[in-house]
């Protein structure tokens, strides 16, 4: 496929593996052409100690397992692991550390991440940095004897801030670190982190992968087989697993994720526009727009954006919840990547378990708002926005 507008090619065959992959139904004694849901937490064996497959769910499930194998395929991997939340799946990939070991984790990250991080951290004797990663001039310079984790978002959340994956990638492998590269924003079809260099990916699937605002999990992907291995051990021996109907849901959303996603990117950017000329807004963040400052290292990795990114809004605090309480279509609410558009404000809302001073060094003051544009009539969302900006 040919590139778009600069960007790199969307993925060949994407939409046929979301589909198809692991799922003939051949599998199946009833030959169903959907996936089942095997909600039994336990199996019969041939004999004590000799199953034919399964165990027990915690261990293994066979809806659980076709969406793993869906998740490692779209994303270029050997391996996938779901887990309850995307939280869940950050607590595992720490599972993976002891007592002493140091991390490097991005300073603008979601603020459930940065809490767990932190407070965990502490528990278990775990150093941890934070780093800007668009200057990687003094990235080798925070590496520790003890690093051994680094951990980053694609874009940036919610300042949307861009990384060079390759170039974080070739200092990682020099100093034998895992890297991780959280991939929730654009997704497998819009980026592929580990083709770039990453060790492993994380999503919450929650937003984009399942798309429909009614799950709550989290995945891992990776082709490193050593990698696999433990957090395969840590997700049964930890228990962080999720339901086998969560399974089937999110798998069910993989469907339609290409073309979810082209909408999203469609939508996301004609609001973006929009907002960048407004009179009322201060400032837009948005990596597919080229008044952002690492707009040709974004196309450089990824097919596009999706409908998640941030603006300033004229004003404070009063101007912020006047705007947003004065919409009817966007959805003041915490969460993206739906079928529906939300808003909120990260300072109070998403990211407010960031400390202040923090807050203030990255530039998440209380006029800062995150969008997630949905897959309505675009037309629509436009004259909401407008709605509200003529109450303030």
């Amino acid at each position: 496929m040919t590139e778009q507008n600069g960007f790199r090619p969307f993925p060949r065959g994407f939409a046929t593996a979301a589909i198809h992959h692991d799922q003939e139904p051949e599998k199946w004694d009833s030959m169903a052409v959907v996936t089942p849901i095997v909600t039994s937490s336990t199996y019969k064996q041939h004999g004590p100690a000799n199953p034919k497959q399964y165990e027990y769910s915690r261990s293994g499930n066979p809806t659980r397992d076709v969406l793993e194998n869906v998740l490692a395929k779209l994303d270029n991997g050997k391996y996938g692991l779901a887990f309850a939340s995307g939280l869940g799946a950050g607590v595992t990939v720490l599972g993976m550390l002891k007592s002493g070991d140091h991390i490097i984790m991005g300073d603008d990250v979601y603020g459930g991440t940065s809490r767990i991080f932190h407070k965990m951290t502490q528990s278990y004797g775990i150093e941890i940095s934070v780093f800007d990663f668009t200057d990687l001039s003094s990235l080798k310079s925070v590496i520790k004897p003890n690093t051994k984790l680094v951990w980053t978002e694609m874009p940036t959340n919610p300042m949307m801030r861009v990384l060079d994956i390759k170039a974080v990638a070739e200092i990682t492998k020099e100093h034998n670190l895992i890297l991780v590269v959280d991939n929730t924003f654009l997704t497998s079809y819009l980026m592929r982190p580990l083709d770039l260099g990453a060790d492993i990916v994380s999503y919450s699937l929650t937003k984009y992968m399942n798309g429909h605002s009614d799950v709550v999990m989290g995945a891992l992907v990776t082709s490193n087989e050593d990698l696999y291995e433990k957090l395969k051990y840590l997700q049964n021996a930890m228990g962080i697993i999720p339901s086998p109907f969560d399974c089937y849901q999110v798998n069910r959303g993989l469907k339609t994720l290409a073309l979810r996603m082209r909408q999203h990117s469609i939508n996301g950017l004609t609001i973006a526009k929009y907002l960048e000329k407004h009179s009322k807004v201060e400032k837009v963040l948005h990596p597919g727009l080229k008044s952002h400052p690492q707009h040709d290292l974004f196309k450089k990795q990824a097919s596009g954006h999706s409908g998640t990114f941030s603006f300033y809004i004229k004003g404070g605090s009063t101007e912020t919840k006047t705007f947003l309480n004065n919409l009817k279509i966007f959805t003041t609410a915490e969460s993206l990547g739906g079928y529906e558009s939300l808003i909120e404000i990260p300072s109070i809302m998403t990211h407010a378990s960031v400390p202040p001073e923090h807050r203030v060094v990255l530039g998440i003051t209380d006029n800062l708002i995150r969008v997630s544009v949905g897959i309505e009539d675009v037309e629509d969302l436009v004259a909401d926005l407008e709605l509200g900006f003529q109450k303030i």
